[in-house]
C-alpha cells in the first residue's frame, strides 16, 4: 500500500486548500478551478505545476487568509471572499441555468434526466474523461429539481416586475386576454404596460385559469385577487384593454360594471386587431352566405379525415402550391382572410374535387355570383390582414392604432368613387374576373353600400384614442400650432419653453414618441405626464395572443395536467432572473436546516 501524503499549510501559495476524504485521505483542491487532484499530487511540483500552466503563475497575492479552512462551509465564505464560486455554488448555478433554458425553449421538464444529462454524460466520458463526468454527475437535474427550480424563478421575475409596478409615476396599463386550452379549462391571460427608468416597459403579467365559468364577474374576481394577493391597489390600472368578449367588454358587461365601480378613473379599450368582427356584422346577406359557402367548403375537406387525404393526394398530383387549407376560426383574426385568398386561388380545382365527390356544395360553389362574391371578400379581408399585421408589435399604443384605422377608412370614399365608375383597382381578385358591364353594374351596388355601412360602424366603434386639436402637441410638440391651446391651460408656458429648446427638438427627432415623454418628466413633469396617460393604453391584446401561441408548447395532450403560471413566465417574461440571489438564498436555507 501506497504511503499516503499530508497536507502542508504551505501549499497555499500555489492556491490550494485541503479537501479530506471519509478514509481520512487528504486531497488538493485549486481554489481558482475548483478541480480536486489525488493524494499523490500532493505534493510542491504537481501544485506548482497546475498553478504555472492553468492560472498564469502570478504571484505577490496575500494568500494568509486561505491557511484555515477546517469545515466546507467556511471554505465556501473564503473563496466567495477571493470572488471564486465554491463547488456547491457551481453546482447549483449549472441547475438552475439548464433549469432556465429548459423553460425558454418551453421543453417538458423531464428532458434534462431522460435526455440532456444521460447525453452530457456520454460526452463529457469520452471527450474530456472520467473525472469531469463524475463533477458533471453532480449536477442536480431530477424532474422535481428543474420544477423546483423554474418556480423559484418564476417569483423571482415576478418580485421584480410587481416592484416596477409600485416604484411606477404613472399607472400601469393592463392587457386581458382568456382563450381555452388543450384540457378545455379556460386561461385568463395578463400583461401589463409601466414606465422605468425613462421607457416604457411591457411585461407578463399572470396566466391562471378561470376554474368554473367565464362570466364577467369570475374574470373581474381572478383579476382583482391577483393584486390583492400581491398588496398592490386595483387603482394603481389607469387602463385595460380585452380582446372583444362578451364577458368582458361592453357598456353593461358585469367586467366592466365590476372594474369601474372599483376604479372610476380607469380607461376601458376595445382590442383593435379585430376588425373581421364588424365586417361579417355588416355584410349584406349574399355576401354572408358566400362567406359562409367558404367555411362549408373547407369543413367538408379538413373536417373529414378520407377527403382530407384525397384532397392533398389530388393537389400533388396535379402540382398545386396549397396541398393544406387553414381551418376558419372565430379569434385568430389572419386565419378568415387567408382561407379566402386560398379559396379564391385554388377555386377551379377545388371545384373539380368537389365534382369528384359529389358533393352537394358544388351548385353553390360553382355558381358565378359566388365566384364574384367571393373575389371582393378575398380582397376585403386582404386589405384587413394588412392593417391588422401593421398594428401587430409591441409597444402599440391607441393614439397609433387609431391613426392607422383612421387611415384605412379614410380610403372608403376613394374607392366607392372607382367602383361607381366600374374600376376595381383596388380589388385585383373582382377586377380579374369582372368581363362584363351587368356584372360590374351587380357588384358595385352590394360594395358601395357595404363600404359605406362598414365606415360608420368604424366611426362608432374605434373611437379610443382619436384626439382632440388642443391635444395633438403630444404627437409633435414642435409643429403644432400652439394657438389652438386655451391661454387658461396651465401647461401653456410649459409647452413654449419645450418648443424654445434646440437640445429637446433634437431628442424628438431620434427617438421613439414614448421614450421622449418619458425623457422629460425631470424637466416637464405636467406635459410629460399628460402625454403618456394617453400613450400608456394597450391598443391590442398582441402580446396575449403571442402568449396563448407559447401556451400551446405547454399545454398538450401529455402535459393537459400541468400547471403552466410559472413555466410560462419564465418563457416570455423579458426579465432574467436574479441568480446569485437565488442561489444565495437557497444556500441559506440549507444551512438553516
Amino acid at each position: 500500500m501506497s504511503k499516503k501524503r499530508k497536507w502542508d499549510d504551505d501549499y497555499v501559495r500555489y492556491w490550494f486548500t485541503c479537501t479530506t476524504e471519509v478514509d481520512g485521505t487528504q486531497r488538493p483542491q485549486c481554489v481558482l478551478c475548483n478541480s480536486v487532484f489525488s493524494n499523490a499530487d500532493l505534493r510542491p511540483s504537481k501544485l506548482s505545476d497546475h498553478f504555472n500552466r492553468q492560472h498564469g503563475g502570478v504571484a505577490g497575492h496575500d494568500l494568509n487568509s486561505l491557511k484555515h479552512m477546517p469545515t466546507p462551509s467556511d471554505q465556501s465564505e473564503t473563496l466567495k471572499a477571493f470572488g471564486v464560486a465554491s463547488h456547491e455554488d457551481t453546482l447549483l448555478q449549472a441547475s438552475y441555468q439548464f433549469a432556465y433554458l429548459c423553460a425558454k425553449e418551453k421543453n417538458p421538464h423531464t428532458v434534462a434526466e431522460k435526455l440532456v444529462k444521460p447525453c452530457a454524460l456520454e460526452i463529457a466520458q469520452i471527450v474530456l474523461g472520467p473525472d469531469a463526468q463524475k463533477k458533471l454527475q453532480q449536477v442536480p437535474l431530477s424532474d422535481d429539481v428543474i420544477h423546483s427550480r423554474i418556480d423559484e424563478m418564476s417569483q423571482d421575475i415576478l418580485q421584480q416586475v410587481l416592484e416596477d409596478i409600485k416604484a411606477s409615476p404613472l399607472k400601469v396599463g393592463i392587457q386581458l386576454a382568456e382563450t381555452t386550452d388543450m384540457d378545455d379549462c379556460s386561461q385568463l391571460m395578463a400583461f401589463v404596460r409601466y414606465i422605468k427608468e425613462r421607457e416604457i416597459i411591457e411585461e407578463f403579467l399572470f396566466c391562471e385559469p378561470l376554474q368554473l365559468s367565464m362570466k364577467g364577474i369570475d374574470v373581474f374576481n381572478l383579476f382583482r385577487d391577483f393584486f390583492l394577493k400581491h398588496k398592490i391597489a386595483l387603482d394603481v390600472c389607469g387602463s385595460v384593454c380585452t380582446d372583444g368578449a362578451s364577458s368582458m367588454l361592453g357598456e353593461n358587461s358585469e367586467f366592466v360594471a365590476c372594474v369601474k365601480k372599483e376604479t372610476p378613473h380607469i380607461v376601458i379599450t376595445h382590442c383593435l386587431l379585430n376588425p373581421h368582427a364588424l365586417v361579417i356584422k355588416t355584410l349584406p346577406t349574399k355576401l354572408r352566405d358566400a362567406l359562409f359557402t367558404v367555411v362549408r367548403v373547407i369543413n367538408f375537406i379538413k373536417g373529414r379525415a378520407p377527403n382530407h387525404r384525397l384532397f392533398q393526394a389530388f393537389f400533388e398530383e396535379i402540382g398545386i402550391e396549397y396541398s393544406v387549407l387553414l381551418f376558419h376560426t372565430e379569434m385568430r383574426w389572419l386565419s378568415r382572410g387567408q382561407i379566402l385568398t386560398h379559396i379564391f386561388e385554388m377555386y377551379e380545382e377545388i371545384n373539380q374535387f368537389l365534382h369528384h365527390k359529389s358533393s352537394n356544395l358544388v351548385d353553390g360553389f360553382e355558381n358565378k355570383e359566388f365566384k364574384i362574391h367571393l373575389a371582393y371578400l378575398a380582397d376585403l379581408f386582404k386589405h384587413l390582414n394588412e392593417l391588422s399585421a401593421s398594428m401587430q408589435r409591441t409597444g402599440m399604443n391607441t393614439v397609433s392604432a387609431r391613426e392607422k384605422l383612421s387611415a384605412f377608412v379614410r380610403k372608403f370614399p376613394f374607392w366607392q368613387k372607382r367602383i361607381e365608375k366600374r374600376n376595381f383597382t383596388n380589388f385585383p381578385f373582382l377586377e380579374e374576373i369582372i368581363v362584363s358591364d351587368n356584372e360590374g353594374i351587380f357588384i358595385a351596388a352590394e360594395i358601395t353600400l357595404h363600404l359605406q355601412q362598414l365606415s360608420n360602424f368604424f366611426h362608432g366603434y374605434f373611437s379610443v384614442g382619436d384626439l382632440n386639436e388642443a391635444s395633438k402637441w403630444i404627437l409633435d410638440p414642435f409643429l403644432f400650432n400652439i394657438d389652438f391651446v386655451d391661454d387658461s391651460y396651465l401647461m401653456k408656458n410649459d409647452l413654449a419653453e419645450l418648443r424654445a429648446s434646440g437640445q429637446i427638438l433634437m431628442e424628438f427627432e431620434t427617438m421613439k414618441l414614448e421614450d421622449f415623454w418619458c425623457a422629460q418628466f425631470t424637466v416637464f413633469p405636467n406635459l410629460a405626464k399628460t402625454a403618456l396617460e394617453i400613450l400608456m393604453p394597450f391598443a391590442t391584446t398582441y402580446l396575449c395572443e403571442l402568449g396563448f401561441s407559447s401556451l400551446l408548447h405547454f399545454k398538450t395532450k401529455s402535459r393537459s395536467c400541468f400547471n403552466l403560471s410559472d413555466d410560462i413566465r419564465v418563457a416570455i417574461s423579458k426579465k432574467v432572473p436574479r441568480f446569485s440571489d437565488i442561489i444565495e438564498q437557497k444556500l441559506q436555507l440549507q444551512k438553516s436546516l
